[in-house]
C-alpha cells in the first residue's frame, strides 16, 4: 500500500492544528502510521482506494474536515488560461488520451517537492497500473514556450533525459536508461512514441517513460505545466488530484485548451459529480441510526458537499475523488466521520454452537499427512497474475478458465488462482538466500470457471531433487488421504516430459506432479532442481 511521509511542522501549517492532535485522530480516518524513525515526520500507509490520500496536501484536506476546522466542498477556481496543447492523429493509436493544466504561484521547499513526486509515483503504482493507465509529466513553464504539440514521434528523434547530461534517442532510452528499462514494455511494437514538444521544438516529455531534462523542478520553480497521459478515463482523475493538491499548497489553477480532431476541450475539469443518497440504506448498511440531516453533517466533515432533503441527502462529490463509484463508498466515509469508535457493542441476537466445517476437518488430516513427510506449510495470496500464472508456467490461459478481477489495483493481481502450483514456486524464488532442501505446501481455494475448488500442493527444491522423490510423496498422499486414483503420462506443459504424471479419478484429471521443466525453473529465478504436485481433493 501507498505510504506518503507527513512532516510535523508542514501539516501543521496546512491542516491549522497541533501535533498532537492530528497523530491522535489520523488512524481514525483509515490510516495505518507507521513507526516514528525521526523526530521530523511520520510515515503512514493509505489503501489504494483513497489516491487522494497519496500526498500531504491530501491529507491535510481531509483532516481539516475531520477535525471540523474546515468542512464541506472545496472550490477550486480555475482561470482561463492562453495555453493551447494541439494532439495530432500520429499519437492516437499509440497512447490516446490526454489531460493537461497550469499552476502558477507556487513557492516550492523541500517537503512540498518531496510530497509531489511521491504524488506522481505513487498514482503511476496504483491507479495508472505501473504507468500503462497513466502517466504524470510535471515540469517547469519558465523554460519552454507555449504552445504545445503531443504527437507520435521517430524512435530515432534525439533529446536529453531528465538526469542525464547526454542526448539519447528515444529508442536509446527505452535500452539504456533505468526509467526506459522499467517502462519501455509499455511501448513494444510501436512504431512511433509519444512526445510533448513546445513552439520551439524542444521536448517536454516522453510518456510514459522519462521527462526532458529541460523542464526538471527545483525550488526556484513557481509555475508548472502538468501532463497526464494514457488510455482511459482515469486521466483526468489523476490530473484533478494532482492540481488540487497543489493548489492546497497556494497554487493558481490555470486551464489549458486541447485541441484534437474529435472536439476541442478545456482541461482541466474540476466540476463535483451529483449524487442523491437515502439515509435509510445508509442506517441500514452501516448499523447506526441517523436522521438525513445527521448524515449529510458527516458526509460534510469528509468535504463532500451535502445537503438534506426529507429522508434523503443531496451530496456533491469532489473531482479528485476518484474512489466513488457506488452509494456505499459514501456511506463508508459517513461512518468514519461519525466514527467507528461510537458503535455500541452489542451481543449477537441468536445462539449458536460451532463446529468445524467438513472442508476444515479434512485440511487438518492434509496438513497432518504433509508435516509427517516433512513439508512446512504456506498461504500464498489468492490473486495472482497472467505472467506468473500462465506464461512462467509454460500453460495455457485459454483452457484454466481463471477469473479475472475488474478494476485490480496491481498488476500483480489480475486474476484469481486456478492452481497453487506458481505460487509455491514464487516462494521459493523469494528464500533463496535459506539453505536447502526446502519443501512447502499449501491446502486451500482455487477458482476455476466460476467454481471453487479445494487443491493441495507440495513443492521440494534441492539439487537432488528428482522423480523418485515426489512420486513418493505421491503415494504416501494417496495412501493416507485414501484416494484411489491412476497414474499416467503427463502432457503439463509445466512438467520435464517423460518426468510428469497426471492423477485420473473416476477417468477425470484430478492432479498432476513430477518435476518441473527448467524453463519454468529459469522463469522464476530458481537455480536448483525442484519437483512438486498437486492434487484436486474437495471433491474426492
Amino acid at each position: 500500500m501507498p505510504v506518503v511521509r507527513l512532516y510535523y511542522e508542514d501539516m501543521e501549517r496546512l491542516i491549522g492544528a497541533s501535533r498532537d492532535t492530528i497523530m491522535g485522530r489520523l488512524a481514525m480516518m483509515g490510516a495505518d502510521i507507521g513507526k516514528r524513525a525521526e523526530e521530523e515526520h511520520v510515515d503512514v500507509e493509505f489503501f489504494p482506494d483513497r489516491p487522494d490520500l497519496y500526498s500531504a496536501e491530501g491529507v491535510a484536506r481531509a483532516m481539516q474536515g475531520f477535525l471540523d476546522i474546515k468542512t464541506g466542498l472545496v472550490e477550486y477556481p480555475i482561470e482561463r488560461g492562453p495555453i493551447v496543447l494541439q494532439v495530432e492523429e500520429s499519437v492516437k493509436s499509440v497512447r490516446p488520451i490526454i489531460g493537461c493544466a497550469v499552476v502558477r504561484g507556487l513557492s516550492f521547499k523541500s517537503e512540498a517537492i518531496e510530497s509531489l513526486m511521491g504524488l506522481q509515483e505513487d498514482l503511476h503504482w496504483g491507479p495508472g497500473r505501473n504507468r500503462r493507465k497513466v502517466a504524470i509529466g510535471v515540469h517547469d513553464l519558465s523554460r519552454v514556450t507555449p504552445p504545445f504539440r503531443y504527437f507520435g514521434e521517430d524512435p530515432a528523434r534525439k533529446f536529453v533525459p531528465l538526469d542525464f547530461s547526454e542526448e539519447m534517442s528515444m529508442k536509446d532510452i527505452i535500452i539504456r536508461h533505468p526509467k526506459g528499462q522499467g517502462y519501455g514494455h509499455i511501448l513494444k511494437g510501436c512504431d512511433r512514441f509519444p512526445l510533448i514538444v513546445d513552439s520551439k521544438d524542444q521536448v517536454l516529455s516522453f510518456p510514459p517513460i522519462i521527462n526532458g531534462q529541460l523542464t526538471s523542478v527545483t525550488e526556484e520553480t513557481e509555475d508548472l505545466f502538468i501532463d497526464v497521459t494514457g488510455t482511459d478515463g482515469m486521466v483526468h482523475k489523476a490530473l484533478n488530484i494532482v492540481v488540487t493538491s497543489l493548489a492546497e499548497r497556494g497554487g493558481r489553477i490555470e486551464s489549458v485548451l486541447v485541441k484534437r480532431s474529435e472536439g476541442d476541450f478545456i482541461s482541466p475539469n474540476l466540476q463535483p459529480s451529483a449524487w442523491t443518497v437515502e439515509a435509510a440504506e445508509a442506517n441500514r448498511l452501516i448499523g447506526f441510526d441517523l436522521t438525513a440531516q445527521e448524515l449529510a453533517e458527516c458526509l460534510e466533515r469528509m468535504r463532500f458537499g451535502a445537503r438534506a432533503e426529507g429522508g434523503t441527502v443531496r451530496v456533491l462529490v469532489p473531482a479528485y475523488r476518484a474512489d466513488i463509484m457506488h452509494s456505499w463508498d459514501i456511506f463508508e466515509d459517513a461512518a468514519k466521520a461519525y466514527g467507528f469508535d461510537r458503535l455500541e457493542a452489542r451481543l449477537p441476537r441468536t445462539v449458536t454452537v460451532g463446529r468445524a466445517h467438513p472442508t476444515e476437518v479434512r485440511k487438518v488430516e492434509i496438513r497432518e499427512v504433509m508435516a509427517g513427510l516433512g513439508y512446512l506449510e504456506t498461504m500464498p495470496f489468492t490473486l495472482t497474475n497472467e505472467k506468473v500464472h500462465f506464461q512462467w508456467m509454460r500453460r495455457s490461459p485459454q483452457r484454466a478458465g481463471a477469473v479475472a478481477v475488474r478494476h485490480p489495483i496491481s498488476e500483480l493481481h489480475t486474476i484469481l488462482r486456478t492452481s497453487l502450483l506458481s505460487s509455491l514456486l514464487e516462494i521459493f524464488a523469494m528464500n533463496q538466500h535459506h539453505p536447502l532442501p526446502q519443501r512447502i505446501f499449501a491446502a486451500g481455494d482455487v477458482v476455476v470457471e466460476k467454481k471453487t475448488r479445494m487443491h493441495l500442493a507440495a513443492a521440494s527444491i534441492d539439487s537432488g531433487a528428482n522423480f523418485s522423490e515426489i512420486r513418493s510423496a505421491v503415494d504416501a498422499v494417496l495412501r493416507e488421504l485414501a484416494i484411489t486414483a491412476e497414474i499416467v503420462p503427463s502432457q503439463d506443459g509445466a512438467l520435464l516430459p517423460g518426468r510428469g504424471g497426471d492423477l485420473l479419478a473416476g477417468g477425470r484429471r484430478i492432479g498432476c506432479f513430477g518435476e518441473l521443466h527448467p524453463l519454468v525453473l529459469k522463469s522464476f529465478g530458481l537455480e536448483q532442481p525442484a519437483v512438486g504436485l498437486e492434487l484436486e481433493w474437495g471433491e474426492l
